[in-house]
C-alpha cells in the first residue's frame, strides 16, 4: 500500500552526531543534538498551560482527525493523495498534545479520557511519520523533567500505556525506522528516552521490555556498529541499565551470546582512545554493562570462552583509557570464581597487574585526578585478593606468592604503605564520629559501620586478607618483613588481627549462608595465625 510522500518537518530533532556542530556539519548532519534540545526546549516554552477543559478539546479534536484519517485510508487505500491532508491534521493535533506536558496534573484525566490506547495505537500507523509525532509526543509526557515530583500522576500514566502495550510497539517501531532519516534517527533516540523515563517511574519496566520485547537484540546489534554516533551512546546507556540490579535480564543476555557481544564492542579500543567525551561515556557505559554481565557465575564462564581475560591484560598493556575499566571488568571476573584466576596467571597477568599495584599506571588528565587514582587502587586490591582467593595451591599459587619477595620485598612494602593510609583514614572517621556524639548526635552500630566502610574501611579489610595469605604461607622472609614494617609504624600483628575480627563479625549474607560461612572459616584461618 502507497503511502504520501514524508513531510518535513522543522520542529523535528535531526540525526544524532557524537561531535560538535561543526563536526555534524562536515558529516552531513544539519544540526547537533544540543541544537535539537535547545529546539525542543524553545518548543516547550512556548507551549500554553492547559486545564481540563482545553484537554478535553484536545482530545476530542484528536480523535476526529484519527477517526476522519483512518476512514480516508479505508475508502482510498491506493490513492494517498486522498488521505495526506487527514494525515498533516493529525499530525497537528498530536503536535498541540504536547501542552499536556505543561500540566502533568492533569495525567489522570488523560488517562480517563481513554485517549492513551488510541495514541499508543497510531506507533503502529501505515505511515511511520505519524509513529514518529507518537514518539515526540511521549517523549515530552514522560520527561523527567516534567515528572518530577508529580510521582503520582506519572505512574497513572506509566500504567496506562504499559496496559496498551506501549513497549511492544515502541519496539517494533524501532525495527521499521532508518537512521539515514534524521527524524527517524532522533526518534529512535527518543523511542530510548521514553523507555528509560518509564523505568525511572516503574523499575519493573526494566525487566518487562526485556521479557516482553526484542529490545535486547536489537541494542546487542547496536552497540556493535563500529561508527560511533549519539543513538549508539544512548543503546549502551539504556543496556547498561537494563543490567543493574537486575539478575534476570544479567542471565538472559548471557544466553543470548551478549558477554562475547559487549567484549566485541569494547575490543575496538583495544588500542585507540575515544575522539569524545561523549564517546568516552559510551565506553565506560560498555564497561559498566560487561560488569553487571560477570554477575552471574555462569556469565563468568562465559567471559573466560571468548578471551575475555586475555582482552582485558591486552588493553592494560596497551595504556589506553580504558586501562581502569579493564581491571575493574577483571576484578568482576575473578571474584570468587577460580577458573578466571587461574587463566589469568596462566595468561602471564600478574606482571601487569602488580604494575598497577606498584602505582605504574599511564598518565593521562583523567587519571591525575585523586578519586581516578584511588579508585584504580581499590579495584587492584580486590583483584589480588580474589587471586589469592582463587589460586589456593600449585604451581600458580607459588608464582603469585613469589611476586611479594622479589626486588627486596617491594610489594610488601607497598601493601604495608596502602594499609597504613587506608588505617589512618578510617581512624581519622572514627574520631569524627566519636565528637559527633559527644554533640548528642546518636549512631546505631549498623551506621558507624557503613561510615567506616565510606572512609575506606573495605579496601583496608582486603589489604589485612592479603595480609593473611602472605603471613599463613609460613615465608619467613615475608613474615619477616611484615613485622619489620608494623614495629616501624608502631603496630603489631594484633592490630591486623582486630581489622580482621571485624571482618569476620560483619560478613553479609549476599553470597547465601554457605558462601558466608565459607568466607568466615578462611578469615578465622588469619585471625589464628596473628595470634600466633
Amino acid at each position: 500500500m502507497e503511502k504520501p510522500p514524508k513531510r518535513k518537518r522543522e520542529e523535528s530533532p535531526p540525526l544524532l552526531d557524537g561531535g560538535d556542530a561543526t563536526e555534524a556539519a562536515e558529516n552531513g548532519v544539519d544540526l547537533s543534538l544540543l541544537e535539537a534540545i535547545e529546539k525542543s526546549a524553545e518548543n516547550g516554552a512556548a507551549t500554553a498551560i492547559l486545564d481540563l477543559r482545553g484537554l478535553k478539546k484536545l482530545v476530542l479534536s484528536f480523535e476526529r482527525r484519527l477517526r476522519d484519517n483512518l476512514e480516508a485510508r479505508v475508502m482510498h487505500p491506493d490513492q494517498p493523495d486522498r488521505f495526506a491532508d487527514s494525515e498533516v491534521e493529525l499530525h497537528e493535533d498530536l503536535d498541540r498534545l504536547k501542552a499536556l506536558a505543561g500540566a502533568p496534573e492533569l495525567y489522570a484525566d488523560f488517562v480517563a479520557l481513554n485517549a492513551v490506547p488510541s495514541i499508543v495505537g497510531l506507533l503502529g500507523h501505515e505511515n511511520p511519520d505519524i509513529a514518529v509525532d507518537v514518539v515526540n509526543l511521549l517523549t515530552d509526557l514522560t520527561d523527567g523533567d516534567v515528572l518530577e515530583d508529580n510521582d503520582e500522576p506519572a505512574g497513572v500514566l506509566v500504567d496506562a500505556l504499559l496496559a496498551n502495550n506501549v513497549l511492544e510497539l515502541l519496539v517494533q517501531n524501532i525495527g521499521r525506522l532508518s537512521e539515514v532519516d534524521p527524524d527517524e534517527a532522533a526518534a529512535i533516540y527518543n523511542t530510548l528516552a521514553i523507555i528509560e523515563n518509564m523505568i525511572e517511574v516503574k523499575p519493573a519496566v526494566a525487566e518487562m521490555v526485556c521479557e516482553r520485547t526484542k529490545l535486547l537484540r536489537w541494542l546487542l546489534g547496536r552497540i556493535k556498529v563500529r561508527d560511533f554516533d549519539g543513538n549508539k551512546q544512548y543503546a549502551s546507556e539504556i543496556l547498561a541499565i537494563l543490567l543493574q540490579n537486575s539478575p534476570t535480564n544479567q542471565k538472559k543476555l548471557g544466553q543470548m551470546n551478549g558477554v562475547d557481544a559487549v567484549l566485541q564492542a569494547v575490543a575496538m579500543y583495544k588500542s585507540k582512545d575515544p575522539k569524545s567525551s561523549d564517546e568516552e561515556e559510551m565506553l565506560e557505559n560498555l564497561f559498566d554493562c560487561l560488569c553487571c554481565l560477570l554477575m552471574p557465575m555462569e556469565n563468568k564462564e562465559r567471559f573466560m570462552k571468548s578471551e575475555g581475560v586475555e582482552l582485558m591484560i591486552i588493553i592494560m598493556k596497551q595504556k589506553k583509557s580504558a586501562y581502569a575499566s579493564a581491571i575493574r571488568a577483571l576484578d568482576f571476573a575473578m571474584t570468587k570464581y577460580p577458573p578466571a584466576c587461574e587463566r589469568f596467571v596462566d595468561v602471564l597477568g600478574l606482571k601487569t597487574a602488580f604494575a598497577a599495584f606498584m602505582g605504574k599506571i599511564p598518565v593521562s588528565k583523567k587519571n591525575k585526578k585523586e578519586s581516578y587514582q584511588e579508585e584504580l587502587e581499590e579495584r587492584i586490591i580486590s583483584l589480588i585478593s580474589s587471586l589469592f582467593g582463587g589460586i589456593v595451591r600449585g604451581s600458580r599459587r607459588d608464582r603469585l606468592l613469589s611476586k611479594f619477595v622479589e626486588n627486596e620485598c617491594e610489594k610488601i612494602d607497598r601493601l604495608m604503605e596502602l594499609y597504613i593510609r587506608y588505617s589512618d583514614r578510617v581512624k581519622a572517621e572514627i574520631k569524627r564520629m566519636d565528637e559527633l556524639e559527644l554533640d548528642d548526635l546518636e549512631m546505631d552500630e549498623e551506621e558507624r559501620y557503613n561510615r567506616k566502610l565510606e572512609a575506606g574501611l573495605y579496601t583496608l579489610q582486603l589489604i589485612a586478607v592479603i595480609l593473611g595469605h602472605l603471613w599463613s604461607s609460613e615465608h619467613p622472609r615475608m613474615q619477616a618483613r611484615i613485622e619489620q614494617l608494623l614495629r616501624q609504624q608502631r603496630l603489631s600483628k594484633k592490630d591486623v588481627k582486630d581489622i580482621l575480627v571485624e571482618y569476620h563479625d560483619n560478613i553479609g549474607d549476599l553470597e547465601g549462608p554457605e558462601e558466608k560461612e565459607r568466607t568466615q572459616a578462611k578469615v578465622q584461618k588469619f585471625i589464628t595465625a596473628f595470634e600466633a
